[in-house]
Formats: structure tokens, sequence, C-alpha cells
């Protein structure tokens, strides 16, 4: 119905209002922004009846729409959703990186659009790519990873204790393309299994798999932080002998992986892991200086390994200021509460 659906007679003989009249339920299509591609509208601007169906999408590449991507024709000539837009933040194009390539996709020049790529190579020699090859421009403007660098390329060796480079001091060697190193072993009775010489490529790789010392005895073995041997030690191990420690006392042996109340002899060195959890101790003089006390026992020095609890109360006429009274020793360390 168009018009008014009550009508009053006037004094004057007249109605207030003209007849209405009933016509197809149809719909205005609202007004849309350049970039956004509407399909299902009647040609020659005919009227959009009752049911019809209006669908959209993005005409520009990369952008994002915002808004229901379907539409229909209500009853009531409203339509079930708003008409959507098309967004999209350019990203910035960082050209200041050395010795970066950049190729873009699609390749156009212009802002940078969402979905747009970069895919990104080193534009020399001796030089390798650290982070993503391919970024991806995002809605919010921001890509999807950082702007990777060109780094020189360089091979590495993780030298065993056992295992010694010639002309390079230490636990690791770093050589450039083409250089090569000359690897040995060390120890009694170990061998180089595998190449003694190998040759650093220009891919960062070496030419030849990576050696190992094998075989061979270790030596005494070494001391560990609040932790002895079980037993005397000897001067010298064969290979898969294993030599037991336990903590000093109030300690606490760690045992869960990768830690071992072992250390195993392998190929002429030792290998594994220990670690003692510390006691916590806490002096009568540091209580009294937060004025608390133990809960359970008279005034004297706490001295309880690694996990016990400890509870402690406020001293008569002080109270906690919010702290827990029940701590935990935590590897040497407890948060004692505060009384005031």
């Amino acid at each position: 119905m168009y018009g008014q659906r009550t009508i009053e007679c006037l004094s004057n003989g007249k109605w207030d209002n003209p007849y209405p009249k009933c016509g197809a339920v149809s719909c205005v299509p609202d007004s849309t922004e350049e970039n956004v591609r509407v399909e299902g509208l009647p040609e020659n601007d005919g009227l959009v009846r009752y049911g019809h169906r209006l669908t959209f999408s993005c005409s520009d590449y990369g952008w994002i729409l915002q808004g229901p991507n379907e539409i229909t024709c209500q009853l009531n000539g409203q339509w079930s959703g708003p008409f959507p837009k098309c967004i999209g933040e350019t990203c910035p194009l960082n050209t200041t990186v050395e010795d970066l390539k950049m190729e873009r996709f699609p390749d156009i020049e212009g802002p940078v659009k969402p979905e747009h790529k970069l895919i990104f190579s080193c534009n020399r020699e001796g030089l390798k790519l650290k982070g993503q090859r391919e970024i991806t421009c995002q809605p919010n403007g921001e890509w999807s990873s950082p702007f990777p660098k060109c780094e020189e390329v360089m091979c590495v060796a993780k030298l065993t204790v056992n295992m010694r480079s010639d002309g390079h001091p230490g636990p690791e060697v770093s050589v450039r393309p083409g250089r090569t190193i000359t690897l040995s072993c060390v120890g009694r009775g170990v061998k180089l299994q595998g190449h003694s010489k190998i040759t650093c490529l220009s891919d960062g790789q070496w030419g030849n798999p990576f050696p190992k010392c094998v075989g061979g005895k270790c030596g005494p073995p070494p001391k560990v932080n609040f932790a002895d041997t079980t037993e005397i030690t000897k001067k010298e191990y064969n290979s898969r002998e294993r030599v037991e420690y336990s903590c000093f006392n109030k300690y606490t042996l760690v045992q869960s992986h990768p830690y071992s109340k072992y250390l195993t002899c392998e190929h002429g060195e030792w290998r594994g892991n220990i670690k003692c959890l510390k006691p916590c101790s806490v002096s009568v003089e540091e209580m009294d200086e937060r004025g608390i006390q133990l809960r359970w026992a008279g005034q004297e020095k706490i001295f309880s390994p690694h996990g016990d609890e400890i509870e402690f109360r406020c001293k008569r006429g002080k109270y906690s200021i919010g702290s827990n009274l029940r701590q935990t020793c935590n590897d040497g360390e407890m948060n004692l509460p505060l009384c005031v």
C-alpha cells in the first residue's frame, strides 16, 4: 500500500488525504562506491521487487569487502542488510634495505594494497636471505612479516668437546665459502669418523658430511655444582660407562628430562645433564625484619629443601598486608610475607 492507510471525511465533504494505492513491493538501491561491484540490479533502472537478491564484490584487487556480500529485498521494502564498502589500507614500501631485491605481485606501480605480495632475493653472490622470502600486505596496512635482510654466507661448525679445528680455537668455527678447515680428535683412542678436511660451499653448507669423533676413553668425570659422585672415581672410563651423582644435603636432584643422576662416557666425552636445586635458608633476623615467625615452631633458622612449604604467622600486634603466609621454596628463593 502506498499512501495513508486511514483517511477522514472532513466537514467540507472532502477526504483529508487521497485514496491510497496498492503496488508491488520494491526496494531502492543505495549508492555504492566506485570500487564496489554489484550484481543483480535490473536493467534500465527497473524496480527491485520483493525477494530480489544483490551480490557484492570489490573491483580492486586486494581490497576487502566490509559488510554482507549478499542482501535481499524484504516484504517491508527494506534491504536485509546495509550496502557494503570496500576497504584496505596501503602498506609501506621499504626500499632502503641494502642488497635486497624486491618483486611485486601483481607487477603494478602505485600503492601496495591488501593481498599484494613482495618476493625477495639477494642481488649478489655470497649473500643469503634471512627472513621470509614472501610477505603479504594485510587489510590493516601492515605486512605479514618484517622485511628480510641479506647476510653474508658463512659455514658454521659446532665442535664437540673432543674435537679440534686446526687454526681455529674455540668450540665454534665460522668460515666463508671456498675455505677449508681441518678437523681432528683429542683423547686416548678417539678416532675421526669421516673426512678430516671439509670445504664451505657457496650456499653455506659443508661439501662433505660433518665428521664425528668416535671410540676412545674418558678421563675423570667432571665436577657438578652442589653434587658429588656416589663412588670413588677412576682415571679412565670406557665408552658407555656411566657415573652416578648425588646432591649435597638438603639439595634436590632433578630427574625429569633432560636431567638425570648419571653422566655417561660416549666416544671420549662425558654426556648428560645434572642439576641440583638449592634449599632455602631464612634466619631469625630476616623474620624479625618482616614481622613474622614460624607458625608451628619456635624462633629458629629455617633450612628447607626445594618444594617445601613453610607457614608463617604475624607476630603479636602485627597484621599481614596481603602477602600469603604460606610460602614455597623454589630453587633457593622464597618470598617472605610482610606483617606491619
